[in-house]
């Protein structure tokens, strides 16, 4: 029987924990929830008001996994959801909003994935992604290349930039935005992926066909589209390990010159929250929003 556990007054079936999901280390479905719940703070606050996609991954990161943005059936009536709008019609979608969603939503044993828009507010962008994915031999210390140069070229234009992990091979930059058309943060985006492709020639291309990205990076500026979603800050990675899409301090980009420097596991976490904080806490503070150039 599976056992049943109260949160926050909701009562949740919290199912196998003892089953390894990363065999590289042996990490369960209970060290899982484990680090939802010591990390809720931050993790609710990059999801609230978003609505979810979900990469699931029940039989382990090595097992099938599959990508779903539908509510799940079976989701409790106490979750909210929201109905955005999709090229087929609406569909709705989860939106994680307290403890009790967060660790339902954990317990599907799921990486979480957003838009840049929030619930109300469809393809009105309240931030910028850029994702940088390096193309072997390149790493992620080529991404930090990139990503200090983008940093500059932002910062030029008014605008602070913010980094993290992608939790897999690369960075993720984030910048906060007054709200404003997704169409345009996509445009703005791709002029800053195709300036620095031709500022650090060799070393970036913005298009995304395969033949043109071995030993570059990346600058994938299509995440800005409203449909598009990115991997969330805080999520864990469905990989070898339990990675973790992590804030980084610009120092520790700055400093990295081996990728084993920038690789942030799950039991990571609390000792960073507790030495750093959240360093994203400014991208939703309305305050410290920026006003898209023209």
């Amino acid at each position: 029987m599976t056992p049943m556990t109260e949160v926050e007054g909701r009562r949740l079936a919290l199912s196998n924990l003892d089953k390894v999901l990363y065999p590289a280390g042996g990490f369960t479905k209970g060290q899982l929830l484990h680090y939802y719940a010591i990390t809720a703070e931050p993790v609710l606050a990059q999801l609230r008001d978003r609505p979810v996609s979900f990469l699931r991954y029940p039989d382990g990161a090595t097992g099938q996994r599959f990508f779903t943005k539908n509510v799940p059936p079976g989701t409790p009536a106490w979750v909210r959801t929201a109905e955005v709008p999709h090229s087929s019609g609406g569909q709705r979608q989860v939106v994680v909003q307290d403890l009790p969603s967060l660790m339902w939503a954990a317990n599907l044993v799921t990486e979480f994935h957003t838009p840049q828009w929030r619930d109300g507010a469809y393809a009105r962008a309240d931030r910028l992604v850029l994702d940088l994915d390096p193309g072997p031999p390149a790493t992620v210390v080529e991404c930090c290349e990139v990503a200090l140069w983008l940093r500059e070229r932002l910062a030029a234009d008014g605008l602070h930039a913010y980094v993290k992990t992608s939790g897999a091979k690369g960075l993720h930059l984030l910048v906060g935005l007054e709200p404003t058309p997704s169409a345009e943060v996509s445009a703005y985006a791709k002029r800053l992926a195709v300036a620095a492709e031709r500022e650090l020639s060799g070393l970036v291309t913005h298009r995304m066909a395969r033949s043109l990205r071995p030993g570059k990076v990346f600058v994938d500026f299509s995440q800005n589209a409203a449909a598009k979603t990115t991997a969330a800050p805080y999520t864990l990675r469905a990989g070898p390990e339990p990675t973790v899409s992590a804030p980084l301090t610009w120092a520790e980009a700055e400093a990295c010159r081996d990728p084993g420097e920038l690789v942030v596991r799950a039991e990571d976490l609390a000792g960073r929250l507790a030495h750093h904080g959240d360093l994203l806490a400014p991208l939703y503070d309305p305050g410290r929003a920026a006003r898209l150039p023209r």
